[in-house]
């Protein structure tokens, strides 16, 4: 089968469907990216993957823009005559779904999370509302990557039960990403904090926090690993994270490809994230067994388990401070046992197999309909 996979950058693919895309090229099926290109580019061409740039602002809803972006889908999938399209990231999603439909295109989207247009008002929120219920009307799978989530869009009728499928988020390559032995007894701790560094992430309350346990113990180290500058409208000013760095309250690692070392080098992984579909730092943090913290929020909650870590409330930088020092608190054997039940954890829920497998009995439903069709 010929295979679009559309997303809001080239990244995304690279980094969280890299599993699904080696999975369906073994399979056999050509795949063409439909994305905006960026630094990960060259490596989904070393994946065998067709690159086809998507002009498209992933700020905000601008109806001008997102009609052009919409005509933009058309045109391409009209070009391409793929026989399913895979959409992953909100506008992907909902404006892929509406070209794709008059062209009879089976389209796939996967919900990985709500992001800002469910955290920034009544009014926007009503509006994406309104657009996800017309583009997924008719689709035969919406996969989602948390049952807060997949309720949400039941509730709400987005999406009949029929529709909708559930996901262990992206997976995870657990041979990849292994255990690693924790820091040494010792060593002052490191709470690390992996994201993209915008307000809706939690960067306020980590840093905040971060003071809070600084005053009392004052060798214990904060890390902060991601893109800063992002092209989001909450993202965190870079003079802002440069104060910060400068206060000494915390350390600033830039952006990697690969963010094994900066685990293997932590005590605790933190998300104190608004909402996520299913956090990919906190999957790879218990991955390699470190213990984790997040807000008891969708997404991050199903990811973190009484035994492997511990939860704060929401926009709450003196709860993330509790958490931190209760984490702190513990023994070092205490620490080991905690990753040892997020590894587990993930070894049972979130091994990426469960992903391919699921995309794979997808598209083979999709053959036998066409095959059937004709």
């Amino acid at each position: 089968m010929h295979i679009v996979m559309t997303v809001n950058s080239a990244w995304n693919i690279s980094n969280f469907r890299r599993a699904v895309v080696e999975g369906l090229i073994g399979d056999g099926h050509r795949i063409t990216v439909l994305a905006p290109m960026d630094d990960a580019s060259p490596e989904l061409e070393r994946l065998r993957c067709r690159l086809r740039p998507l002009q498209m602002s992933v700020k905000g809803l601008n109806p001008l823009d997102d009609l052009k972006l919409q005509f933009q889908f058309r045109r391409i999938f009209y070009e391409e005559q793929p026989d399913a399209v895979l959409s992953y990231t909100i506008k992907n999603n909902i404006f892929g779904a509406r070209a794709a439909k008059p062209l009879g295109l089976p389209f796939v989207p996967n919900v990985t999370g709500l992001g800002t247009a469910f955290l920034s008002g009544k009014l926007l929120q009503t509006i994406t509302e309104v657009l996800y219920r017309e583009a997924f009307r008719h689709l035969p799978v919406v996969f989602f990557q948390n049952e807060d989530d997949r309720d949400l869009f039941l509730d709400r009728r987005i999406v009949q039960a029929r529709q909708a499928k559930l996901l262990p988020g992206s997976g995870i390559d657990l041979k990849r990403f292994a255990p690693a032995p924790m820091p040494e007894t010792g060593v002052p701790p490191i709470f690390l904090m992996i994201a993209r560094l915008l307000r809706d992430k939690g960067v306020l309350e980590f840093v905040d926090a971060a003071r809070r346990v600084r005053s009392r113990h004052p060798k214990v180290r904060f890390q902060l690993l991601g893109a800063a500058s992002a092209e989001n409208r909450s993202a965190i000013d870079r003079r802002m994270l440069d104060d910060w760095v400068a206060e000494g309250i915390v350390e600033y690692l830039g952006t990697t490809t690969d963010v094994r070392p900066a685990i293997a080098a932590a005590s605790c992984v933190v998300l104190p994230s608004y909402r996520e579909g299913a956090p990919r730092t906190l999957i790879e943090g218990a991955a390699m067994g470190r213990p984790v913290i997040a807000t008891d929020v969708p997404g991050c909650r199903a990811v973190v388990s009484r035994e492997s870590g511990f939860l704060c409330e929401l926009r709450n930088s003196e709860s993330l401070s509790i958490a931190m020092e209760r984490f702190l608190a513990l023994s070092p054997e205490e620490r080991c046992a905690m990753g040892v039940a997020g590894r587990a954890k993930m070894e049972r829920e979130y091994d990426q197999s469960i992903v391919v497998d699921a995309y794979r009995e997808v598209l083979d439903t999709i053959a036998r309909g066409r095959r059937r069709g004709h």
